[in-house]
Order: structure tokens, then sequence, then C-alpha cells
């Protein structure tokens, strides 16, 4: 990517940026079993623009989110490998169940805020017909 298409891409989000929008979604009463944190991660400039990771309670692994790409509006959920086989009872299966939705619901949320703040900022416009957001 040259360095007038980077200027022209929408921006990176900081890893401040992040946790604003992991607090905001903690603070909406989501129940965690788990612990969501973001960690220092620095794009090729150097900048910081964290990795969000929950961390599981019924299993070894976490789950960590990040946009696509450099320039992609979608977010994508890795989870990571276990170190070795898994074997839960049935409550703690829907448990660990619950935990991947809750999981899916943040990256929803981080995509969600992602795409209004590229449109706040300016740098990516509304799909057609779309309603502006409201001014805060």
């Amino acid at each position: 990517m040259t360095d007038a298409e980077i200027e022209d891409s929408p921006p990176r989000r900081s890893r401040e940026q992040l946790q604003v929008w992991v607090d905001e979604f903690e603070e909406n009463e989501h129940c965690i079993a788990g612990s969501i944190s973001v960690a220092p991660q620095e794009d090729d400039g150097g900048e910081d623009t964290g990795l969000v990771i929950l961390r599981l309670r019924y299993a070894s692994s976490s789950v960590y989110m990040r946009p696509r790409g450099y320039d992609d509006p979608l977010w994508e959920m890795t989870i990571t490998p276990q170190p070795r086989e898994l074997g839960l009872s049935v409550h703690e299966i829907a448990s660990l169940a619950a935990e991947l939705v809750v999981a899916s619901n943040l990256c929803t949320f981080l995509q969600w805020k992602s795409l209004e703040w590229d449109r706040e900022s300016g740098q990516r416009g509304s799909p057609a017909g779309a309603a502006p957001s409201n001014p805060r």
C-alpha cells in the first residue's frame, strides 16, 4: 500500500479507542465469564492499534478480535488452539457456548463501533440511502 493510499484510507483504531469501546460493552451489563483485555499491537508504522482478547473461563483457549485487514470494515474472531483435548460436562459445554456468543456479540459491537467511527471521521461514506448518525 502506498503512502497516498494509507493517507486516504480509514484511520486505524488506537488501543485507547478500543479500550473505550470494550469498557462501553462491559458497562452495558453483558454477562462475561472470562475476561476481556486490549493488548498492545503495533502496525507496520509503529502505531499501537491494539488487539481485543477475550480469555475464556471454560477453556484454556482465548478469542482475539480484529478487523480483517487495513481497509476492511469487517471484523473477525480467531480462537486460539487448545493444548490438549477438552473434556467438559454438559453444563460446562453450555457455559463455553455462552462465552462464545458473548465473544461474537463483542466482535459485532466492535465492528459496528468501527463503522460508526469511520463514518463520523468522514473517511468512509455512509451506505447509499442510510440515515446519517446522530451527532452527540
